[in-house]
């Protein structure tokens, strides 16, 4: 047995490597879409088009528009004269972002009235209006905490050290400065070997069949048990080094710290390739040509990542959508990643994960082996 398994092995380590577009596709892409995807994906928003329509022109509307400009989450690229223009650029796409300071804004702050700031955001994109009316919220309590201060100073000092405050003081964990980076690049990781790993594995097996050396490899000696082992073991171990190919690049290029412990990582990874192994192995049995493959593959990728937790939190999904959560094995897999990267925790807090990919792994396997005997038979 391990003879014949062992020229299975060769034969597949020499089809996969023997071809420079094939080697070029195994590590060359997932390193390139690491740093697109590490670089392009973020909650961060910055730069975002504004306008604004100042109807005061005061001392006071100048510093707060001041505040504005000197953010780099803001570009003030217009001044308007007319309120009509500001819808007008925001319906043309020139403009996310609209501030409208009315005549008498500075009167009533001098008053100790309450001066309202007008801001009108483009909610096509909700992420980011929401984002940037956070951004504007914060500089408009910076200003007016500032202005307060500065305008009870010059009237009554002593009164400022009498003035009750609350002072909130953040103290946020394993990500001090709110980078979501640190967040997307291990679920970059789990994303793109999930892509690589199944599509490798499904497309290797079709393409025998497709081609016909399949029923050729059937009539010697190799039993299917041996047939399915050499088929899949070279994918995972190509996929056990992409996993540290990719994590290395973006460990090392992005400066995401790793706390954890690289068995338990790797413990995570093989699991997690075993469940993808068995994901291949399914495709395969319902496809008969490359390009079937290829369609089911994408009817599996897609859902998968979106119910991992990738982008989109769980806990915002319908009820009965996170009960389907619960069969995406890259869910448990980026607790892992994030869980070894960012807290440093280990077996003791990651056992349920490490169980339920065991578990969905036999499972996949187990079906994949079964129906992939009956379509070789």
């Amino acid at each position: 047995m391990l003879a014949r398994l062992k020229q299975m092995l060769i034969k597949e380590f020499i089809q996969v490597f023997r071809d420079k577009r094939t080697r070029a596709v195994l590590f060359g892409p997932p390193i390139i879409q690491m740093l697109i995807f590490g670089y392009a994906a973020t909650f961060e928003i910055h730069h975002v088009p504004t306008v604004v329509l100042d109807l005061d022109h005061s001392q006071e509307s100048r510093e707060l528009i001041s505040r504005f400009t000197s953010s780099p989450y803001f570009d003030v690229q217009r001044q308007l004269t007319d309120y009509r223009q500001i819808g007008d650029l925001i319906d043309r796409g020139e403009a996310t972002v609209g501030l409208e300071i009315n005549a008498g804004f500075a009167q009533n702050l001098r008053k100790g009235q309450t001066a309202p700031l007008q801001v009108i955001v483009d909610a096509t994109n909700s992420n980011t209006a929401l984002i940037a009316s956070g951004y504007i919220s914060q500089i408009a309590l910076a200003f007016a905490q500032h202005y307060q201060q500065d305008r009870i100073s010059r009237i009554s000092p002593q009164m400022i050290e009498k003035i009750p405050s609350v002072q909130l003081e953040q103290r946020p964990w394993y990500n001090p400065d709110l980078r979501s980076r640190w967040f997307f690049v291990p679920g970059i990781i789990g994303s793109l070997i999930l892509v690589l790993v199944v599509n490798l594995t499904a497309f290797a097996v079709v393409r025998e069949r497709e081609i016909g050396t399949l029923e050729q490899i059937m009539v010697t000696p190799i039993r299917p048990a041996e047939f399915i082992l050499g088929k899949t073991l070279p994918f995972f171990l190509i996929g056990l080094f992409d996993v540290l190919l990719i994590a290395t690049v973006g460990t090392l290029w992005f400066q995401v710290p790793f706390r954890g412990q690289i068995l338990v990582l790797f413990a995570g990874a093989i699991l997690f390739l075993l469940c993808m192994l068995g994901v291949g192995l399914l495709i395969s049995t319902v496809s008969s040509t490359q390009q079937q493959a290829m369609v089911t593959a994408f009817f599996f990728v897609m859902p998968a990542i979106t119910f991992s937790g990738f982008g989109f939190p769980i806990s915002t999904m319908p009820q009965w959508l996170q009960y389907l959560t619960f069969l995406s094995p890259l869910r448990y897999f980026l607790i892992v990643l994030r869980g070894t990267y960012l807290k440093g925790v280990g077996m003791e807090v990651l056992w349920p994960q490490m169980v339920a990919m065991a578990g969905l792994g036999i499972g996949l396997l187990t079906v994949a082996v079964l129906r992939f005997h009956k379509a070789l038979d």
